[in-house]
């Protein structure tokens, strides 16, 4: 069996378009799993796996323990929320005490940028970053590339624009290295103020005008406003951001060709995208939530595998 070229997650830019095609080709198998009547398979049974997360998460959280648990894999989770973390345990600490457990994986969340580096470094165990501040998000980026994948039959060649708050997304970022590594052409848009200065050194297209951007791609994936990361105001209010930048079944319906939309979620209804948007047929946005099962269980697997 192959096998990926690092031993950990730590972003999309550390990894090879042959890892992510691997990565794909393993979640194409978990998919068949996962729609079966037995949804269970003993690929990582005594393989223990610490869910570690020192910000809020909902969707990534479920879907990496839906995929640990579908893997057969014995699970802790830990919440900074209700650990020592409070009482001023390091970073290093915290992990190592988890380690003594005798844990093998470490999924882990954190407000700081390259945490998830910080401890592939210092400790001995596989590590998977599920969000790091407002670098990356690798699993996300992957999904989103393989639901892209599934729709359209290749990536390659395909036009994707990235739409709305570019400047403190993650996910932005890692599906930017995930698309260009597979040959697609990518174009961000948003208010100037919301794009990052150094983006087009990225190789991507820049755009602010939506309606451009729309009439350009084959694939919007739409982004949420961070107000959670926002110290200062970056535009005048979301109203005035939703009539510039919220895309509504009425704007899809006026393009003379057929786009997917995609959103990782959480979508605030009403401000990116309207309802009747986020419902229509263009959407794969539930497909999105489906798939990222089956990817994380990919990723695990296969960084499991090379460990042993």
């Amino acid at each position: 069996m192959s096998k990926l070229s690092q031993p950990h997650l730590l972003g999309i830019k550390n990894i090879t378009g042959e890892d992510i095609e691997l990565i794909f080709e393993t979640a194409d198998n978990f998919k068949e799993v996962i729609n079966r009547p037995i949804k269970k398979v003993p690929s990582l049974r005594d393989v223990t796996i610490a869910n570690v997360f020192f910000e809020n998460s909902t969707r990534t959280r479920l879907s990496f323990e839906l995929a640990q648990k579908r893997l057969s894999a014995d699970v802790i989770n830990f919440s900074a929320s209700t650990s020592s973390v409070k009482k001023g345990e390091t970073l290093l600490d915290t992990v190592n005490n988890i380690l003594a457990m005798k844990v093998d994986m470490i999924v882990m969340r954190h407000s700081s940028v390259g945490a998830p580096h910080f401890l592939a470094k210092n400790i001995r165990a596989n590590i998977i970053n599920a969000g790091d501040g407002t670098h990356e998000h690798p699993t996300q980026a992957l999904l989103d590339t393989y639901s892209i994948r599934e729709k359209l039959k290749t990536v390659k060649g395909k036009k994707v624009a990235i739409i709305g708050d570019i400047l403190h997304s993650r996910v932005a970022l890692s599906n930017i290295f995930a698309l260009k590594k597979l040959g697609a052409e990518v174009l961000v848009c948003g208010p100037p103020t919301l794009l990052p200065k150094y983006i087009a050194q990225l190789g991507v297209k820049v755009e602010w005008d939506l309606h451009k951007a729309l009439a350009w791609c084959d694939v919007a994936n739409v982004l949420r406003i961070q107000l959670e990361r926002q110290q200062i105001k970056y535009f005048p209010s979301l109203r005035e951001y939703s009539i510039y930048y919220g895309i509504t079944k009425k704007i899809l319906d006026q393009l003379d060709k057929e786009i997917i939309l995609m959103h990782p979620g959480p979508i605030n209804r009403g401000v990116e995208l309207s309802s009747d948007a986020a419902d229509s047929h263009h959407s794969i946005i539930l497909d999105q939530v489906e798939n990222g099962v089956a990817v994380r269980m990919a990723v695990m697997y296969l960084l499991a595998s090379a460990a042993n």
